[in-house]
């Protein structure tokens, strides 16, 4: 009887136990769907780890085919492909081994990668290594491209012949080279972008220069504190102009730079030049491309004072909509035939005087945003002009760097730092 009484309780608790556990999985389950983490079918999360996988692999392959970037990338390859061992290779050498077997197989590595590269398709072979603890017994050899032709190789090595890590390991290439690829795209554009700003700030012209001397050299005698405010004027606009650091400033960094040019087109043309701004305190910090308002502030100068005997006045606006800042120049100069600044902003510039701060401002602007982004400019003969330039306040890979701050003036109560 006793022992039959024990055997009661012990498979209720066996039950129980059960009972629990099915419980709690339920529990865990349903718990995971309110907290949205159910994370689907198998299929479902392969598919997840491999796109997660290769998001880390990408980043490091957009700096380029180097030894750094081939390292970072090499072990989130290897875990993508499922492999014993990988390898990237440059033409010339093996630039990063993830696994196994560097010891003997890289030198074995590169004298296939050397027929590989005559022949430019993928390749499989039994890699013939003698060694009975070496898993490497089968590589595939499948080539990384761009626009020279064949940059290197992408090596994966496997225990067995399989055709299936073939067409894996080709896929991975190509997507590699598709990264390689637009690396070259972005050094480009940065060689394009920095040629641009090299040609604005060779359009800064020596007249300006000299012009602003002689005004400052005007003041010394007769108002020697105006002089000294000028000459530190021009100080930090040929500063900023001629900066090295950054592709992107605030917006600002670029009314400050505007401001200190204006403050010099005023000492030189006096009363004749009026300026209006209307800048909302929302849209400052917004990051926008290096000397692109400068350019077209310059403009309406010289269309509005140098090549007319009136008075001139620029209105500079800034206004928050939304997802953009909306700027504006505007000049009541002499304007332009509308045919005629399409043929400019086209690259058609038949005289020297008409400058190219407007085409290279619409084509940096187009590049960085996309072509919704160029300039849109309303003009006519004696009509005067107005440039509408929309910035959106974020886009992916436009930032500005941090400025070196620069030394208080003499006599300031406040340092200048962050004017460069």
């Amino acid at each position: 009887m006793s022992g039959a009484a024990l055997a009661v309780p012990a498979a209720a608790g066996t039950v129980l136990l059960a009972l629990g556990w099915a419980g709690g999985r339920w529990q865990a389950r349903r718990g995971e769907r309110a907290a949205g983490l159910d994370l689907g079918t198998p299929v479902e999360r392969a598919t997840f780890h491999t796109l997660y996988t290769a998001s880390l692999a990408a980043p490091p392959l957009r700096a380029g085919l180097t030894e750094d970037a081939a390292r970072k990338a090499a072990r989130r390859l290897r875990s993508l492909l499922g492999t014993e061992a990988l390898c990237l290779t440059d033409r010339e050498a093996v630039l990063a081994w993830d696994g196994p077997g560097a010891d003997h197989h890289q030198r074995r590595a590169m004298a296939r990668v050397a027929v590989m590269l005559e022949s430019g398709r993928s390749q499989s072979v039994r890699t013939e290594c003698q060694r009975p603890d070496c898993p490497l017994k089968w590589a595939v050899f499948a080539p990384l491209t761009g626009e020279d032709g064949v940059l290197g190789a992408l090596v994966a090595y496997g225990s067995r012949e399989s055709a299936v890590l073939v067409r894996a390991a080709t896929e991975v290439a190509r997507w590699v080279s598709v990264q390689l690829e637009l690396s070259e795209l972005d050094r480009a554009r940065t060689r394009l972008m920095e040629a641009e700003i090299k040609a604005l700030r060779a359009q800064i012209s020596p007249h300006f220069i000299f012009n602003s001397l002689a005004a400052i050299a005007s003041f010394v005698r007769t108002d020697p504190e105006r002089a000294r405010e000028l000459l530190l004027e021009f100080a930090d606009f040929t500063r900023y102009s001629f900066r090295r650091h950054g592709e992107f400033t605030t917006l600002a960094e670029e009314l400050r730079s505007i401001e200190r040019y204006l403050a010099l087109a005023g000492a030189r043309f006096g009363d004749r030049l009026k300026v209006t701004l209307q800048v909302a305190p929302e849209v400052l910090p917004v990051a926008l491309p290096f000397l692109c308002l400068q350019p077209l502030v310059e403009n309406a100068v010289k269309h509005g004072v140098e090549d007319s005997a009136g008075e001139c006045r620029i209105t500079i606006a800034a206004r928050d909509a939304g997802a953009e800042a909306v700027l504006t120049i505007e000049d009541n100069g002499v304007g332009m035939d509308p045919a005629r600044l399409r043929r400019i902003l086209a690259g058609d510039r038949p005289s020297a005087s008409s400058g190219i701060g407007l085409p290279n401002v619409d084509e940096r602007m187009r590049q960085v945003y996309g072509d919704d982004y160029g300039l849109v400019v309303e003009t006519g003969v004696g009509a005067g002009m107005k440039v509408t330039v929309r910035i959106p306040k974020y886009r992916a890979g436009v930032h500005t760097t941090t400025p070196r701050p620069l030394p208080g003036r003499a006599g300031d109560g406040a340092s200048e730092a962050g004017r460069d």
